[in-house]
Order: C-alpha cells, then sequence, then structure tokens
C-alpha cells in the first residue's frame, strides 16, 4: 500500500489531498493537531503530559468532546507517520487562517511545550519552524507569547502596580 502523495489543492478552507489509495481532506482542526504533534515531537518524544494538554486545548478551542479530540490526535499522528510529506502541504493551510486563529495556534502551541515542565531548545526551534511555515508573522508570535504569560501566570500582571 503506498500513501504517496500524488496532488495537493485548497479547496475553500480545506486541503484536497489525493494518494493512490484515495482522497483525504484536512481542516483547520487538523491543521491545529498536526502543529500541536510536530511542536510536542521537538524534543525526540511526545511526553504523557504534553498529550494530556493538546487534548485539552483542541476540546476547548473546537468545543469538541475530549474523545474527539483524541481521535483527532491520533489521526494527525498517524496521518503524518503514513505520509511523512503531508506536512509540506498542511502548510498550504495556514494561508486560510486568520491572524486571531494563527495567534490561538501559537498561544497553544507554548502550552503544550510547556506542559511536561521542561523548556527545551529543541521544542521551541520546532515551534519556530512550525509558525514559520504557516505564516505567522513575529507580530503574531510577540501577542502569542503575551497571551500565554498572561494565562499562565496571572499574578504578574499586577506586579509593579499599586493597587
Amino acid at each position: 500500500m503506498s500513501d504517496t502523495i500524488k496532488s495537493t489543492r485548497l479547496q475553500g478552507n480545506e486541503l484536497v489531498v489525493e494518494t493512490r489509495d484515495g482522497i483525504e481532506v484536512y481542516d483547520s482542526k487538523f491543521l491545529v493537531a498536526a502543529l500541536l504533534v510536530y511542536v510536542a515531537k521537538g524534543s525526540g518524544t511526545i511526553e504523557p503530559e504534553e498529550v494530556a494538554k493538546m487534548i485539552d486545548l483542541i476540546e476547548q478551542h473546537f468545543e469538541i468532546e475530549g474523545a474527539q479530540s483524541l481521535e483527532l490526535l491520533s489521526r494527525a499522528m498517524s496521518e503524518l507517520a503514513e505520509k511523512p510529506e503531508l506536512a509540506e502541504h498542511l502548510v498550504e493551510l495556514g494561508r486560510t487562517l486568520s491572524d486571531k486563529q494563527k495567534e490561538d495556534i501559537a498561544v497553544m502551541a507554548l502550552k503544550v511545550i510547556a506542559a511536561d515542565g521542561r523548556r527545551q531548545v529543541e521544542e521551541m526551534e520546532q515551534f519556530n519552524r512550525a509558525v514559520e511555515a504557516v505564516g505567522v508573522s513575529p507580530e503574531i508570535v510577540h501577542r502569542a507569547f503575551d497571551r500565554y504569560f498572561e494565562e499562565t501566570m496571572p499574578a504578574r500582571r499586577n506586579e509593579g502596580h499599586d493597587t
């Protein structure tokens, strides 16, 4: 069985991929899952805490059940393993995302990186490659970092300010 990609095309907000085995359609939900998996794998392995965080983030962001979130992540992992070249084509979907969507994805990726409590250079490098590939501008990345710190360290917001 060959899953080699024969052709791809954007159809609205979906990426249509043709292989010898048929046609698969990927949407922005799949793109988010694939990007989070890609960033989490930056250290070489995906830690259980990172998996739990990805499930939670996808569940909240797309307002879906945990089982659907897990299914989406599992599909992203298996599709990327079976078709490594798919990642190159998924970046086309990045062009269909709004700046707000790109910022949301960047914030989620930062939360996945931090989920295991370790800062690893490889994951941050993977993050930089991922956001650049889908067209996230440096300004959006900066806003994402601001949001990440605001959401994860709320006590710091009032530091240095008299109340």
